[in-house]
């Protein structure tokens, strides 16, 4: 049996087809976990954050035990902010302005924290108050190189998933576009810290 240049060249298109399809999702794939993996590094700066809170929370109240309304604060936006989880599958924009909403209220309320020291000379100059300030620093660098290492591989993820034809598979397979870390409303003002 022999087979016809006509359907020869149609086997062979399919084929090169299906690689290219193959090829298209596995580098799709790869976009999304590395997505994924960012998404993780973001939850996992915030999580060594919430871990710092009572640490240092602690170490102020053996010194300023009667600011306890700023105690209370700080642990109440440390439960909010713990209790909204995101999944990237999942991910919305709301859903990210509400993550992100209830890490700025946490943010604030550790700087008002924060700002307590300057009321108590001797915390001041406790080493482990300082340690702990230097932990939660630190912290928040980690948080923020770890949200623009996100919104870099999802800029990369939402470029392959969107552009033609990769499009095509990337409908007929869900892969759909990933929302991005926003600087909140009024972010570009210096937040003030009033007690």
């Amino acid at each position: 049996m022999k087979l016809s240049k006509g359907l020869i060249g149609i086997i062979v298109v399919v084929i090169v087809a299906a690689l290219w399809a193959s090829s298209a999702y596995n580098g799709m794939v790869k976009e999304q976990e590395k997505a994924t993996t960012a998404w993780s590094n973001v939850q996992s700066a915030y999580q060594r954050r919430a871990d710092l809170i009572p640490n240092l929370v602690e170490v102020v109240k053996g010194y300023a035990s009667h600011e306890k309304e700023t105690f209370e604060s700080v642990v109440a936006a440390r439960s909010k902010a713990t209790s909204i989880t995101l999944d990237p599958s999942t991910m919305t924009p709301e859903k990210l302005k509400e993550f992100q909403q209830a890490q700025g209220e946490l943010g604030a309320a550790l700087g008002r924290l924060i700002a307590i020291q300057e009321n108590y000379p001797d915390l001041k100059a406790n080493e482990n108050f300082r340690d702990l300030q230097v932990q939660l620093e630190g912290t928040e660098n980690r948080i923020n190189e770890a949200r623009n290492v996100f919104n870099k591989v999802v800029q990369e993820y939402n470029v392959v998933i969107r552009s033609f034809p990769k499009n095509i598979l990337a409908g007929m397979f869900g892969f759909d576009k990933m929302a991005k870390f926003e600087a909140e409303a009024g972010a570009e003002k210096a937040p003030q810290v009033k007690f």
